[in-house]
């Protein structure tokens, strides 16, 4: 990995407080959607923001289709970072697949992490027995199938559905970094992603965590935010979010903004 790993992934470092807060981002978008959310924290923390190895900002020939098959070579490039800038506590913001990403790291190196904030977190989309993860086997198969066939119709689609809320603005930039990822390394992450299940590892988190989760989320149901604050095995909270969408950093960031400040405080 060494340094070429931090240009890959647009390691940067804004702000100038002595705390370090990282931002993380989800499946389909990069680190500018943390763009509108960055200016409330800069001048108290140093944060570090990264762009995922599946971004379409990363140049595709460097995600390696044998190495990223599960979530776990994703923990390592977080660790990677944390470790490359010295940070030896940090709170980690992450949305969405980043929100596991970050709960796994936090099992492997508890030490690194004052607290979690999860945003549109899920540990298994699928429905299993009495677990609501919001999606039946047959549903996911179709949506990948619309992916494969016609990746724009299946974005146009996609994106709208995923922010929620009436901001055209929110679904033009979500469309954008979804367009921007190359349509094979899209549909693999998908698929990594909607056959993850890592109920099984909750009670190995001994990190606080504040759990954010949106009044409707057509990708993660209420209950399971409820899951996760039974599960996970720390201090937990859960903050709902008065809007709709998967996206609020997108939808409605000066709401997330607040929010975040409130967590960060307590």
């Amino acid at each position: 990995m060494g340094t070429s790993l931090l240009e890959n992934l647009n390691v940067r470092v804004e702000g100038s407080g002595q705390k370090t807060l990282v931002l993380a981002h989800g499946f389909g978008t990069d680190q500018s959607v943390w763009q509108r959310i960055l200016p409330y924290f800069t001048p108290y923390y140093r944060v570090i923001l990264y762009d995922l190895v599946c971004a379409g900002s990363v140049n595709p020939d460097f995600f390696d289709f044998r190495r990223y098959t599960t979530l776990d070579a994703y923990v390592d490039d977080l660790l990677y970072i944390l470790d490359a800038h010295r940070v030896d506590r940090c709170v980690y913001v992450g949305h969405s697949v980043s929100a596991m990403i970050g709960i796994l790291a936090a099992i492997r190196r508890p030490e690194l992490f004052s607290k979690l904030i999860l945003i549109g977190a899920s540990p298994r989309f699928l429905n299993d027995n009495d677990y609501h993860g919001g999606f039946e086997q047959g549903e996911i198969e179709k949506v990948f199938e619309a992916m494969e066939s016609n990746y724009e119709a299946w974005v146009n689609g996609f994106a709208p559905l995923s922010v929620g809320a009436d901001v055209p603005t929110a679904v033009r930039e979500f469309s954008r970094t979804l367009f921007n990822m190359r349509p094979d390394i899209s549909l693999f992450v998908s698929r990594m992603i909607f056959n993850s299940d890592l109920r099984g590892v909750l009670g190995l988190v001994k990190v606080p965590c504040c759990i954010f989760q949106t009044a409707r989320d057509v990708s993660v149901p209420a209950s399971v935010a409820t899951y996760l604050k039974d599960h996970l095995g720390g201090r937990n909270t859960v903050e709902m979010l008065e809007t709709e969408g998967h996206l609020p950093h997108l939808s409605a960031p000066f709401l997330l903004a607040q929010k975040l400040r409130r967590a960060l405080s307590r």
